[in-house]
């Protein structure tokens, strides 16, 4: 069985869905990020990093 994973919208990393640390919550998805600077990046800035 895979872990579930998804990519960090700030570095392209894949990141296990199950044990990352930090998400954030944007027009009712969750985005997954690798590190805390990525979190606050995303989120200073989300539709930088969102594919539209």
């Amino acid at each position: 069985m895979h872990a579930a994973r998804a990519k960090d919208p700030v570095r392209g990393m894949k990141v296990n869905e199950k044990t990352v640390k930090y998400t954030t919550v944007h027009m009712e998805k969750t985005y997954y990020s690798y590190a805390a600077g990525c979190k606050e990046a995303f989120e200073k800035n989300p539709h930088k990093y969102m594919k539209m």
